[in-house]
Order: structure tokens, then C-alpha cells, then sequence
């Protein structure tokens, strides 16, 4: 029994979800109208059997009056009719029998009851190959019982006929059940059904481009199914913006990366000739060929940047972007010392910390102070500000050099951009382009715009998480 449940548990559990949810609701209802008419058989049951019972002592009582001088009888009908009751009178003590033979069996306890000893009760009988319903009653005043006895097979046609009836309409009741769950589950489950073939296309065809069908009217977004089919299609256009984000990284940088490998090969290739070269050519082979793996190293190590998207929580500290500021202008001034470089930090940003990564934001104040140096005029001065405001820390960096054109605006901080004016000078493209991703994993906002008279202006807003002060409680 055991084996057979477990087999049987395993063969639903192995069915869809559609068909799963539909034999459980069909069950359900099953149940319920099994239940049912099961009730309303054994109410009607009870009900016609109470009302033969009625009858019968109805009948006994009149009977008692009229035949209340006649002494024992037997009875002579035997139940021969319908809608004629079958009467005989007992006496207590057996001597006092009628003569001939009794249409209605007796019973030691219909003595008892002519004798007062028995309460008067209802017995199911068969008499003459009718089926028969008999009421013993005593007779009082007289150590005598009536029997009163009517034929039954009417209250037993009417039950059959009453439990056929209600065992088709349970039946229909279970059809229609199944019918309506099926349906039921059909219509529920559809966004799921969309859902997995999606999924499975998307498993199949490697194409995140696939969207699952959403009905549409004022009502689409009502049911939570709807919205896990929504949801599903909004993780589909994340995950279809970071495949296209992936490729467009590896096709940039296998572009970016071809040119110095060519470079680097044909140096090292040139070098490996160097018997053949004069001493100045074998010098300025060598110094082109570090220059390349330097910048090779460069561009390898911003794009490592650039893939990570995050920093993992643990590396996360209050830091002070104060401090970080004066260092890396520090830095700045130390790597390019044609270039003048001022730092003002208002008063009230000094001291304010905030939760983030010293090295990620060390990189991003260090690529914004490079690119404002790079476009700076020999002496040109590169300004930085340090201010906060109403729970938010601005940072600007403002150089005064050519600025950034219009049409080179909305793509200043796409990976491996590069301005018509910027292509001449070194670079990869990617350190503003790091320097928002780094801006974003932080919560903060980097832009960029035109300066007033001339120049480029980025602006660095970061949220300052408040802080309670020391000591309170």
C-alpha cells in the first residue's frame, strides 16, 4: 500500500502545474458536491421514513378508539394493499390468542409492551414478500398490544429513485467540476505557460531580445500572476542591456587593444633585430616599446575596472571626501606640474564622511583632475570646489581649456569616446566613462557641461547619509 502511494504521489507530482491545480480544484468540488448529496440523501431518507412513522401512529391511535372493546385479533390482510394498514391485538399472556394464524409476526417483546414492560417501538419487516414498516403500541387499560403495520415499498421506491437523481447530479456535479478547474487553471496559468516558453526559448536561443505577451486595458496589472509576467519582462530588458552593455565592452576593447599590440609586436620585432640597428634607433625602439606596455597596461587595468560592477559590501568604510579630495589634487599636481591646480572646501564639507570605497573614489577624483589637466592649457589653472548643501556634498572640477562641443556632450562618458579634439592626445576613452560607473555604484551623479567662459564643468552630487553626533543617546 505504501509503494502504491508513493507511486501514485509521484505520478502527480511529475504532471504540469496546469494539470495539477486542476485535479485539486475538481477534487475539491468533487468532494464538496459528493458531500452533499450524500447529506441530502440521508435527510431525505430520515425525512420519508419519519413521515411513514407519523402515519403509523396517526393510524394506531385512531384504530385504538375504534377497536377499543374488540379483544384479540389476528390479522387478516396480510398486507396485501398499499394504503390498507395490517392490524392485529396481542394479549400479554398467550392463552388469550385469537384463533387462527397472525398475519404480523410476534416477538417476545411484543408481550412485553401489551404487559407494559416495553415502550412501544418501529420495525422493518417482510410480510407476504412485501416489505412492511409495523408500530407496537400497548393498549391501555388492557394487558393487550396493537400492531399497526403499512407497507413500505413506496418510502424505498422514493429513496432509490431520490439517490439515483442526486447520484447524477453529484456525477454532473464532478463533471462540471472538472470542466470549470481545467478551465480555471488554463486561464490562470496562462502568463505563467508564456512565461516558461519564454524562458525556454531564451534557454534555447541564447536571446534575452524574447518578451512574454501582456493583455492589455486598465485591468493588465491587476493580478500578481500579471505582474511576475511584467517583472519577468522587465529583468528580461536588464538582462538584454547587460549582454548588449558585455558585447559592446569586448568588441571596444578588441578594437582599443589592436592597435598597441600592433605596435608592441612590431618593436619587439624591431628590437629583435637590434645588431642591425644604431644605438639611438635601438634607444627610441626600447623607450616606444615601454611606453606601449604601459599604456597596454593601462588600458587593461580600466577595463578591469570598468567590468566590475560593484564593490562588495565588506570593502565599504566612512570615508572623508574631503581628505580624499586634497590628496588626490596633491597626486594631480605631482603628475602634472605644468598645470596649476586649486582646491577650495567650504567649511561646513570638512568634516562630513560618508559610506564608501577610498580606492574607487581616489579613482574617480583622479580621473576627473587627468582629464581637466589633459585639455588645460600649458599654466591654465584647474579649479576644484568642495561644497555641501542641504544633505548633499558638490564636488566640481573646472578646467579652462577648448570645453566640450555640443554634438560631443551626450557621448562624454560612453566607454572608449573619444572628442575629435582629445584623439591626438593619450588616452583610452574610458577614465570618464569609469568615473560615472564608480559615481553610480555610490549612489552619487556625475555630469558634465559647458563652464562659463570657456571650459569644461563636472558636477559630482553625493547623498550624505546624517550622522548622529557623538554621545547621544
Amino acid at each position: 500500500m505504501t509503494g502504491r502511494r508513493r507511486l501514485g504521489g509521484r505520478w502527480v507530482r511529475r504532471r504540469p502545474l496546469r494539470t495539477r491545480l486542476a485535479l485539486a480544484a475538481s477534487a475539491a468540488v468533487a468532494l464538496v458536491a459528493v458531500g452533499v448529496c450524500a447529506a441530502a440523501f440521508l435527510v431525505l431518507r430520515v425525512q420519508m421514513t419519519r413521515q411513514l412513522d407519523l402515519n403509523l401512529a396517526q393510524t394506531a391511535t385512531q384504530l385504538a378508539q375504534r377497536m377499543r372493546n374488540w379483544g384479540p385479533t389476528a390479522g387478516d390482510t396480510s398486507c396485501r394493499y398499499q394504503a390498507v394498514p395490517c392490524v392485529q391485538i396481542i394479549p400479554a399472556d398467550p392463552a388469550r390468542d385469537a384463533r387462527g394464524s397472525t398475519a404480523l409476526p410476534l416477538s417476545p417483546a411484543t408481550r412485553e409492551v401489551a404487559a407494559g414492560r416495553h415502550a412501544p417501538y418501529y420495525t422493518n419487516l417482510t410480510v407476504a414478500g412485501y416489505p412492511v414498516r409495523m408500530y407496537t403500541s400497548r393498549l391501555h387499560a388492557r394487558d393487550e398490544a396493537l400492531q399497526v403495520a403499512l407497507r413500505s415499498d413506496t418510502v424505498e421506491r422514493g429513496v432509490r429513485q431520490a439517490a439515483w437523481a442526486l447520484a447524477a447530479v453529484g456525477g454532473t456535479g464532478v463533471l462540471l467540476a472538472a470542466g470549470l478547474g481545467y478551465w480555471v487553471s488554463r486561464t490562470g496559468l496562462a502568463p505563467v505557460a508564456r512565461l516558461t516558453a519564454t524562458a525556454e526559448r531564451i534557454a534555447t536561443t541564447r536571446d534575452p531580445r524574447h518578451r512574454i505577451d501582456l493583455p492589455a486595458g486598465p485591468a493588465a496589472h491587476e493580478d500578481e500572476i500579471t505582474r511576475l509576467a511584467a517583472s519577468f519582462n522587465t529583468m528580461l530588458g536588464e538582462l538584454e542591456q547587460s549582454v548588449t552593455a558585455q558585447r559592446r565592452l569586448v568588441a571596444d576593447a578588441s578594437h582599443e587593444l589592436r592597435t598597441p599590440l600592433t605596435a608592441l609586436r612590431t618593436n619587439a620585432e624591431l628590437l629583435a633585430r637590434a645588431d642591425r640597428l644604431t644605438d639611438s634607433q635601438r634607444d627610441r625602439a626600447a623607450g616606444a616599446l615601454a611606453r606601449q606596455l604601459r599604456e597596454v597596461t593601462t588600458l587593461v587595468n580600466d577595463l578591469i575596472e570598468l567590468a566590475r560592477d560593484e564593490e562588495p559590501r565588506p570593502l565599504l568604510e566612512q570615508v572623508r571626501p574631503a581628505a580624499l579630495l586634497e590628496h588626490a589634487v596633491a597626486a594631480a599636481r605631482e603628475h602634472w606640474p605644468e598645470v596649476a591646480f586649486t582646491a577650495r572646501i567650504a567649511p561646513e564639507a570638512t568634516d562630513v564622511t560618508l559610506p564608501g570605497v577610498p580606492a574607487r573614489l581616489t579613482r574617480l577624483l583622479s580621473n576627473l583632475l587627468d582629464n581637466a589637466a589633459k585639455f588645460s592649457p600649458p599654466g591654465g589653472p584647474v579649479e576644484t570646489e568642495l561644497d555641501s548643501v542641504a544633505g548633499t556634498l558638490h564636488l566640481t572640477v573646472r578646467d579652462h581649456g577648448p570645453g566640450i562641443a555640443p554634438d560631443d556632450l551626450p557621448h562624454v562618458f560612453d566607454r572608449f569616446y573619444r572628442a575629435q579634439a582629445a584623439r591626438a592626445l593619450p588616452g583610452s576613452g574610458l577614465g570618464l566613462a569609469m568615473a560615472r560607473q564608480i559615481a553610480r555604484a555610490h549612489g552619487a551623479e556625475l555630469t558634465a557641461e559647458r563652464a562659463p567662459g570657456g571650459g569644461a564643468l563636472f558636477r559630482l552630487r553625493m547623498p550624505v547619509t546624517p550622522r548622529r553626533p557623538e554621545g547621544a543617546e
